[in-house]
């Protein structure tokens, strides 16, 4: 299966014995498919026969369907028929290999799509009656033939369950370390533990009260959410809404569904839930009701009177309290916005003016400060009105049109300065979420000219700790491009710039480089210049003036510059510069580097010392082995310096060399045939 790939024709199904869950019930398989739409698999208690298709299959099993519809939809099927059917563009790709994974854990299954199990999550859906038996895997088609390679079955074990509490960075992988005691810490929030659930039967910010049942139980709620998740019949100038015949129990189990994103009810009552929920119009949950009740038809077995039945609402996050993890149409949100239906908030900017009519509980069930503005007595909480001060309004309008469907519009994505106002504005206001998007969006788009300013940003962002992590390894790495490109480099805050340069991975050509960089941040350089500058300036100067609030930066910095690896002459001239004659802590360095030089051999502490260590050289070796090898110039260009297979570099885009031929054109000197691999001499 690794080796090469499994082509499956048309409305046909492979099994192999050993593609299998070790456990039955909990596994995840990986695979790479190439196929235009309808990557299909299919998770059986038994191997499938040899003319099997799942269409066809009666007994119990779940077909899970990545790219149905043309690839636009993905599709769960329980059984032979249809429990999820979402909108996914673009799942399948037919001009490479494409990496998926899909876990099921007892009913829960999660779909992702790339090359790490486990991370990148897609979807994810709760089976209400899981079928625990499930253990052997088939790799299905449809109506065009799907290519499989490097199929494999992984072990799950509880600490991958739930995959939701899973952020991802990029590469990386961040699990939520605190859980918070006090909700209004929300640097170290666990917002598993936030969202619009918190507002549940909660008098904060209610805008609407019903009495409901003989006992006339008062039940608060929010208008906004309601007028979102079905029909019922609010009024903008009205407060009080009377159900006098309907059940407590019933109508709390609806606002649980509707704000928790799941709910529980008695076996017996879910005809009267489904009744309720189609009385206010909540069709997710009369859906889901439906084919709750018709499985309970189909297998009378299952039905057990007092047995409370879980319903849960499908979605990337189940049991994830936030949009859009939660039956509220986030259309009909974008719809209340544009119109200031039920809004209680007006929000200013300082000279810019009006920029939004909002809802308090929209803003809140995302963000803890606005729900601090808005709950705890503040001023704000008693006015219609905020005004807020040094907010950039086209940021805060993106972070208001995320806050209200849960997305980055194409605007956004595409503008990078915007993308860092926006990660600034998210961290300020404690979006999680959108700091998690803003982040994936930069790492996504990022160039070597943006590296610096996003640093820069996530420095002072704990939540993006492995973001800034990788950041700085990337600049080490490459230390001589981004010290010599620009002076974006002078504009890192300290801490920053020291874990750069006493990075393991710093990889440079020469210690020189690295003197000049540690010169010009002192200096908070506006321009590109090395150390000789400073030694000029240095003659009529003194380090007090040049430095400033950074000379003990200066001092601090010095000893990770590794003289003795310095040619003698450069040594020489630095040990009668003038900054040694200002600097002392330069001078000292120097002479020991000059004396350890001119002894030729380290003395035994030297030698533990890593001032006297070599580093990681940016320079590649290129060696003649034979005619034809894979160590030249060319070969080397050709393959973009190592990352991807050998392209003739006179036909890549762009364009890796240039070649003039000296004679008339022929055969033998076309620059195109002189530098492929398949040159030869009459």
């Amino acid at each position: 299966m690794s080796a090469k790939f499994l082509t499956v024709p048309p409305f046909e199904c492979a099994w192999r014995e050993d593609l299998k869950f070790r456990e039955a019930g909990r596994g995840c398989v990986a695979f790479e498919a190439f196929a235009c739409n309808d990557v299909t698999l299919v998770f059986r208690e038994n191997v499938g026969s040899q003319g099997y298709h799942y269409k066809r299959d009666s007994s119990p099993h779940y077909t899970i369907i990545l790219g149905s519809h043309r690839n636009r939809r993905l599709r769960i099927e329980v059984n032979g028929k249809a429990v999820v059917d979402v909108a996914g563009v673009g799942l399948c790709c037919s001009s490479s290999f494409q990496s998926y994974w899909i876990s099921i854990y007892d009913g829960l299954i999660s779909i992702g799509n790339g090359k790490y199990p486990f991370q990148d999550v897609v979807f994810q859906w709760l089976d209400s009656y899981p079928n625990c038996n499930v253990q052997y895997i088939g790799l299905s088609s449809w109506d065009k033939h799907v290519k499989y390679r490097n199929v494999n079955v992984l072990s799950l074990t509880h600490t991958h369950v739930p995959l939701s509490k899973h952020v991802v960075f990029g590469d990386y992988q961040v699990e939520d370390e605190v859980d918070a005691a006090d909700c209004y810490n929300y640097k170290n929030m666990d917002y598993d533990k936030w969202g619009l659930k918190k507002f549940l039967e909660s008098w904060d910010l209610s805008d609407v009260l019903f009495i409901v049942g003989k006992e006339e139980k008062p039940v608060p709620a929010h208008k906004a959410i309601l007028a979102a998740s079905g029909k019922f019949s609010l009024c903008s100038s009205s407060f009080v809404i009377n159900l006098p015949t309907v059940s407590y129990l019933l109508f709390r189990a609806l606002l649980h569904y509707i704000y928790v994103g799941w709910t529980q009810i008695p076996q017996e009552q879910l005809g009267s839930l489904r009744d309720l929920s189609l009385q206010f119009e909540v069709t997710p949950l009369v859906k889901q009701c439906e084919e709750t009740m018709e499985r309970f038809k189909l297998d009378k077995k299952l039905f057990d009177t007092g047995k409370n039945v879980e319903l849960t609402y499908p979605s990337i996050r189940p049991h994830c309290s936030t949009l859009p993890s939660l039956p509220v149409s986030t259309q009909q949100l974008k719809q209340l916005k544009l119109t200031g239906q039920y809004s209680d908030v007006n929000i200013y900017i300082e000279g810019y003016g009006l920029i939004a009519r909002a809802h308090k509980i929209v803003l809140s069930l995302w963000s803890i400060p606005f729900a601090r503005m808005f709950t705890n007595g503040m001023s704000e909480s008693m006015s219609s009105e905020v005004t807020l001060r040094d907010v950039p309004p086209e940021a805060f309008k993106a972070m208001l049109n995320f806050l209200y469907d849960g997305q980055l519009n194409d605007k956004v994505i595409d503008s990078g300065a915007l993308l860092l106002q926006l990660l600034l504005l998210a961290d300020q206001f404690g979006v999680t979420f959108l700091q998690q998007e803003c982040c994936k969006m930069l790492l996504e788009c990022l160039s070597e000219d943006s590296v610096c300013p996003l640093l820069q940003v996530v420095s002072s962002m704990p939540s993006c700790r492995l973001i800034k992590e990788s950041l700085q390894r990337r600049i080490s790495m490459n230390f001589d491009y981004y010290i010599s490109a620009s002076t974006d480099f002078v504009l890192l805050d300290e801490t920053t710039l020291i874990n750069i340069i006493k990075h393991p991975d710093l990889t440079v050509t020469s210690e020189e480089k690295v003197l000049n960089a540690i010169l010009m941040f002192g200096m908070n350089a506006k321009q590109l210049f090395g150390w000789e500058v400073v030694d000029q300036l240095m003659e009529n100067s003194k380090p007090e003036l040049l430095f400033g609030e950074r000379l003990q930066l200066i001092y601090d910095l010095l000893p990770f510059v590794r003289f003795p690896l310095l040619q003698y002459s450069l040594l020489e001239k630095l040990q009668h510069s003038s900054i040694g004659r200002h600097i002392p802590v330069f001078q000292n360095l120097v002479n020991e580097a000059i004396n350890f030089v001119k002894c030729g051999l380290a003395e035994s502490e030297n030698e533990e010392n890593v001032r006297f260590q070599h580093r990681r050289s940016s320079y590649r070796e290129l060696q003649y082995i034979c005619d034809g090898d894979d160590h030249g110039v060319l070969y080397f260009a050709g393959t973009s310096y190592g990352e991807h297979p050998w392209v003739n570099p006179l036909l890549a885009e762009p364009r890796k060399i240039t070649i003039t031929a000296s004679s008339p054109h022929s055969r033998y000197t076309d620059p195109k045939v002189l530098v492929s691999r398949t040159y030869q001499v009459c």
